[in-house]
């Protein structure tokens, strides 16, 4: 995973695999404290104790699928390789909260990537709850979540090319003006 939107994309994943209804993302970009944060924030099942402790060995997963789980403890490395720091809280039958910080200006923190695709994918196909993402700098903040887009549009399908279009068009022209860093 070489961007943060990739990293965002596989968490969501095994927070819509733990069944949660409520899936937070916020992107908070500090030059002040030269500080890049990134929260993943679920109503899921959670896990036990002993899951949790082994949630950061690339060698353990939940999955029946494979064999290794690389998504959380390469999103550990990265955050450490980038002068920052990572933590990982869950409990059963209440949620999880993953916490990753970069060092803004740290040449090995991953650049975020076309977050507005990764978004337009996961508000097409998460469809059982609400799906939240808040990006602040120091120019602003931006939100948008599934639960407003469902509001707005309607039953209408998301992969209509007019509204993929313009999906896509709210998500980047408002980052943009919030001067995100890339």
């Amino acid at each position: 995973m070489k961007t943060l939107s990739e990293h965002i994309l596989d968490i969501v994943q095994n927070s819509v695999s733990a069944k949660s209804t409520l899936i937070e993302i916020i992107v908070e970009e500090d030059k002040i404290t030269d500080l890049y944060s990134l929260i993943i924030r679920d109503n899921g099942c959670g896990m036990s104790k002993e899951t949790l402790a082994k949630a950061i060995n690339p060698f353990f997963t939940s999955r029946t699928t494979r064999k290794v789980g690389l998504g959380i403890p390469l999103l550990k490395h990265n955050a450490e390789a980038a002068g920052g720091s990572f933590s990982l809280e869950s409990e059963l039958n209440v949620g999880t909260v993953l916490s990753a910080r970069f060092q803004l200006s740290n040449i090995d923190r991953p650049p975020l990537g076309d977050i507005w695709e990764t978004l337009y994918l996961m508000f097409l196909s998460y469809t059982d709850g609400n799906l939240v993402y808040h990006h602040k700098t120091e120019k602003g903040g931006f939100q948008i979540s599934s639960d407003e887009l469902k509001e707005v549009l309607g039953d209408v399908s998301y992969q209509q090319k007019e509204i993929r279009e313009g999906i896509l068009e709210l998500i980047k022209s408002n980052l943009e003006e919030i001067e995100i860093t890339k």
